[in-house]
């Protein structure tokens, strides 16, 4: 089996190791003998977003996000809305997951036009948001597949690890169910104890890390769904002896929270 993932601007929009997630993916895929094709999206890059099983958007600071802005909404975000709508896996962090909202009000009062993925606004902070993060999620609750019926199961709860640096406020609408509860660490806003967002198959979130190391459950669910959506409902994931990398989330979150 093979499954092709867009990654969109690797080059400008790799902060905290985002890029990591991209690793992740491909090791856990090729382990279980499955083929991830990557498809760097740069400035000027043509795509068919229909070929896509995945996509992934990372984190940059301000001057990257500058650069690619205009290549991203002009020759881009159609195809990508168009493709989260019919259900493409997407991940996207800080900046990615601004991006993918309906805009960025900055701290001096600047609007900056999102593409409107995500029904969520973001408003800017003259104080960052810093710290390793914990956020209770529920696997069951996220995309639009149903839950394992073969021989691996996923967890239902999980408690995702990551770490936060964020200026900016992102703020819910009614189209977003949220990624989970914030137990430590600040969450979207610092305000409501929302953390991230999930829209049909895409989750955004402010989780650097990387987010997919530290939560093999995550990154499986992730894989098992854009599976399904290209073989088929019946498809299954082969077990993986992830004793390791549980622990060293069992430790991080143990340590959070204590």
């Amino acid at each position: 089996m093979q499954l092709t993932l867009a990654h969109l601007y690797g080059s400008h929009m790799n902060i905290y190791g985002d890029r990591g997630n991209i690793i992740s993916l491909r090791q856990r895929c090729a382990w279980r003998g499955i083929e991830l094709r990557v498809l760097p999206v740069d400035v000027g890059s043509t795509i068919d977003w229909a070929e896509c099983d995945m996509a992934f958007f990372g984190g940059g600071q301000d001057s990257g996000q500058s650069l690619i802005a205009d290549d991203f909404f002009q020759r881009q975000s159609e195809g990508l809305a168009r493709a989260v709508e019919h259900g493409m896996v997407m991940l996207a962090i800080c900046g990615g997951y601004q991006m993918l909202g309906h805009y960025f009000l900055t701290h001096t009062g600047e609007k900056l036009p999102g593409v409107g993925v995500l029904d969520v606004h973001t408003v800017g902070g003259k104080q960052r948001l810093i710290g390793n993060i914990v956020i209770e999620s529920k696997l069951t609750q996220l995309g639009s597949t149903e839950l394992p019926t073969a021989n691996y199961q996923l967890p239902t709860d999980i408690r995702l690890v990551g770490f936060e640096n964020h200026s900016g406020r992102t703020y819910h609408g009614p189209g977003v169910r949220s990624l989970g509860r914030v137990l430590v660490g600040h969450g979207d806003n610092g305000e409501d104890g929302v953390g991230g967002a999930v829209y049909r198959n895409t989750i955004g979130c402010y989780l650097h890390g990387s987010l997919l190391p530290k939560n093999p459950q995550l990154a499986d669910h992730l894989i098992r769904t854009a599976l399904q959506r290209r073989y088929g409902s019946s498809v299954s994931l082969a077990p993986l002896d992830n004793t390791l990398e549980l622990q060293a989330q069992r430790v991080m979150v143990e340590r959070l929270l204590a």
